[in-house]
């Protein structure tokens, strides 16, 4: 903090929205498997639209999805389809959609094979966040290797919207990775995130 002013990342601009999600949530290590896959499936909504696009949109999601509990979205078929093409409130992609079915039973397969999501995705980076120190947004990549890993993998278990960028935001937003820059006052706080 410099004058009283809050030093972020320049991604959080101003909007009220976006400094609460930096704040509280954006690179805070998440192990709750609804979150994941409320998470999972916010950042597949997001392709080729803004983050605060989805933000402003997920309340919709929460309320379209009955909560974002992938065992109940794991039984969404065409009649729910319908009614979420009808849906303001969320991202109305027929593509997207079907995919978060796909993505919920693929879930609960995960979860029944690795006891938890949680505990199959934090695998990738042995348990705990991976540091970075950029110092500014133009140095963190759009994807990397550990991403590209766990893109192919969804991938190979049905999972769809998974490309190796949707992974890497998602990475970041569930704290899997420290993508604050330096000067942010988050990044202090949440090195050595598990």
């Amino acid at each position: 903090m410099q004058n009283g002013i809050v030093n972020r990342c320049a991604w959080a601009g101003s909007d009220t929205l976006y400094c609460v999600y930096h704040d509280a949530e954006w690179g805070v290590p998440v192990h709750d498997d609804r979150l994941l896959f409320e998470f999972l499936t916010l950042e597949g909504a997001q392709a080729g639209l803004s983050w605060i696009t989805i933000l402003r949109k997920r309340e919709g999601y929460r309320r379209a999805f009955a909560g974002l509990h992938p065992e109940i979205v794991a039984g969404y078929g065409e009649s729910h389809l319908l009614q979420l093409m009808a849906d303001p409130g969320i991202v109305r992609n027929r593509l997207k959609l079907t995919s978060t079915f796909a993505n919920a039973r693929a879930f609960l397969s995960l979860q029944e094979e690795f006891g938890s999501f949680d505990a199959y995705l934090w695998r990738f980076v042995d348990g705990v966040a991976l540091q970075n120190t950029w110092c500014s947004h133009s140095e963190i990549p759009a994807s990397t290797n550990v991403s590209d890993a766990l893109s192919r993998d969804l991938k190979r278990r049905g999972f769809r919207f998974v490309g190796s960028t949707i992974c890497y935001a998602f990475m970041q937003a569930v704290g899997m990775v420290n993508d604050h820059t330096t000067d942010c006052f988050r990044w202090a706080e949440l090195q050595g995130g598990r």
